[in-house]
């Protein structure tokens, strides 16, 4: 049972966790509305849930304002003064905003929205880089009653069009460029051609992050900084009702298009808060840093209202984790003595290929805490995180939940109680998470096999529903489990209640009547010692419906050749079986990957399949893709 170092008499079984648990289970409502106390309401709610499945309503007419919560609530004391945000750009530029400076500025922020004519329950579309402006501008946003939808800036024009128009968005915010690896990306100019898709947009907010020219047109676009010249310090917060919208957030898939996911202000409020708390355990001096981005609901939860409701000190950086050197974020942690670091396994993966220059040598003392979030996390990048970033003394918290969820919904709970650690599985429901394993037919699966995630019983994070659309909200969640909000993962537990994520079960490969998620061929191809990450993808097999294709980056220090693909393939082979056999293993120097560090598999499957890749504005290297061809195009001439 013991890892890591951890000592299992003194931390095993986990009594305070256990108790907690079943009390939040026994009478979830009363539990929740212990929670939501925490909060400051400006009306306390009449009823704690109306459930009318699959729809939750949480604190029925209680009233409250989430900005005041992130915000106004903390001037009343000490935290006035201390550190919310310490940002740094890509480029060395550097601001620092105290609880009092953010209130200043997203106050004024809420009056030049008000002054365009914004108002509650109005929608505004945020698509900037990872700039202050961000989170101020959600949070002005939030101050005034409208409902923001943070557009990830890697996202092409297209596709920001079509948020803008599913929300109704009619002001938009941006920047005349973002940093990327040293290069400028001209998001003026990309909202320009979004607008000619979206003509009901009345007006664009520019904020100056580069300097580069851009085109404004007249009666339309404002700069941040005319827009604001006198604008008041001080905009009242609305109070809004607990289901009053907070934000839309979409979330992207292969095909169909992007659901538009609502979530509301009291119970999401309230759960966010409370999980983050829970998992990171911080103290006033504390300093966190989530090192995603603010498009993703990792941001939103993760960096802007979980930890400013907790009055914590957040660190904000805008650059890739690589730029301009490869040792950035060791710098970053050393600066500014981060204490807490929350990270993708994409992003530990990367710095294992890497090698040198390592975190160790910085210095790294501050460390507390390390988090990990986005994907399942494979026990070698995990063993990596803990004795080299770590230094084998910090506790990993691996945290398992997705857009629709709010908030962390698995994973260590160092705040309640320090909890045995395992490499490669993301831990323990949270309280007042009801999750359950089941087979095809709905029946619950016993311990170590493998079946779908599901829910239980509605928590506050969730979301309120689909944009425009309850009906594919009722078909994408409910439908396959009646009762139960079915998650899309794959999932096994073991006899502790350990819960492992073994990635989407819409990312399948059904191989001769076998039903494979892809991180269980990931894993172990990157079991391998010179494998620093892979992708599995299914490809047309005509004998078995569909085969195994691995795409597999190799650390510094090993060769691609035809005896190394071969022993992948047969590592993959003895760890999973014969049936997992690859059908080819193709060794790249990248994988196709969006900013957010995603690795794009379908453009992987459309290579390896011979059909056509589609759009790839959102990649973080385009080159990649010629790195995928380069290497089907090798083995094809090799065979």
């Amino acid at each position: 049972m013991s890892e890591a170092g951890f000592d299992e008499g003194r931390y095993w079984p986990v009594r305070r966790y256990a108790a907690l648990y079943e009390r939040s289970l026994a009478d979830p409502e009363a539990f929740w509305a212990a929670e939501a106390r925490r909060l400051e309401w400006f009306r306390t709610w009449d009823r704690v849930l109306d459930w009318s499945p699959p729809f939750a309503k949480w604190f029925v007419g209680g009233e409250l304002n989430a900005s005041y919560i992130c915000l106004d609530r903390h001037l009343k004391g000490p935290r006035k003064n201390k550190v919310a945000i310490y940002w740094e750009g890509e480029d060395g530029a550097r601001r620092v905003y105290s609880y009092a400076t953010l209130h200043r500025e997203v106050n004024r922020a809420a009056a030049g929205l008000r002054r365009l004519g914004v108002g509650k329950g109005d929608a505004v579309a945020l698509y900037l880089p990872m700039v202050p402006e961000l989170p101020i501008f959600m949070l002005a946003c939030a101050r005034i009653g409208a409902v923001h939808t943070v557009v990830f800036s890697g996202f092409s024009s297209h596709a920001l069009a079509d948020r803008i128009n599913d929300t109704g968005a009619k002001v938009v915010v941006t920047a005349d460029a973002g940093l990327r690896r040293g290069h400028p990306v001209p998001l003026k100019a990309l909202v320009d051609e979004a607008l000619t898709l979206a003509a009901a947009v009345e007006r664009t907010i520019v904020v100056r992050r580069t300097g580069n020219e851009v085109s404004m047109v007249a009666g339309r676009d404002v700069w941040l900084e005319e827009l604001l010249g006198d604008a008041e310090a001080f905009e009242p917060p609305v109070a809004v009702e607990s289901n009053h919208p907070l934000f839309v957030l979409y979330t992207s898939g292969t095909t169909g298009k992007p659901k538009g996911i609502v979530h509301g202000t009291g119970g999401y409020l309230t759960f966010s808060s409370a999980v983050f708390q829970w998992a990171f355990d911080l103290k006033e001096e504390s300093v966190y840093w989530c090192t995603a981005d603010a498009g993703w609901i990792t941001g939103h939860s993760a960096i802007v209202y979980g930890p400013l409701a907790q009055g914590a000190t957040v660190v904000i950086y805008e650059g890739a984790p690589d730029y301009p050197s490869l040792d950035r974020w060791w710098q970053i942690i050393e600066r500014y003595g981060v204490t807490a670091l929350y990270t993708s396994p994409t992003a530990i993966r990367r710095f294992m290929q890497h090698g040198e220059p390592g975190p160790e040598r910085h210095d790294l003392s501050s460390l507390e805490m390390l988090g990990s979030v986005g994907e399942p996390n494979n026990p070698e990048a995990w063993h990596w995180y803990f004795d080299k970033v770590g230094a084998g003394r910090c506790p990993i918290v691996d945290t398992w939940w997705q857009t629709e969820t709010g908030g962390f919904m698995i994973g260590g709970a160092p705040a309640i109680e320090r909890l045995p650690m395992k490499p490669g599985v993301a831990g323990l429901p949270y309280p007042g998470i009801d999750v359950d394993i089941l087979d095809e037919s709905g029946a619950s699966v016993p311990a170590g096999e493998k079946g779908f995630l599901v829910i239980k019983q509605p928590w506050p994070g969730m979301l309120l529903a689909v944009r425009q659309d309850p009906e594919r909200y009722r078909q994408a969640y409910w439908e396959r489990f009646p009762g139960r909000f079915y998650a899309g993962d794959y999932a096994v537990k073991d006899s502790d209640g350990y819960v492992r994520v073994l990635g989407r079960a819409d990312e399948v490969l059904k191989v001769a009547g076998h039903r494979l998620g892809s991180m269980e061929i990931e894993n172990a191809a990157v079991a391998h010692a010179a494998v620093a990450e892979a992708a599995a993808v299914a490809v047309p097999d005509p004998v078995k419906g569909e085969g195994i294709a691995i795409f597999a980056v190799l650390l510094d220090g090993y060769e691609a050749s035809e005896a190394l693909a071969r022993e992948l393939s047969e590592q993959v082979r003895a760890q999973v079986g014969p049936f997992a056999t690859p059908q080819a293993v193709y060794l790249v120097r990248a994988l196709p990957k969006t900013r957010s560090g995603k690795i794009m598999r379908r453009v992987l499957r459309a290579v390896a399949s011979g059909e056509p890749i589609g759009d790839i504005t959102t990649l973080e290297d385009e080159t990649s893709v010629e790195e995928v061809k380069r290497a089907f195009e090798e083995l094809k001439r090799q065979r």
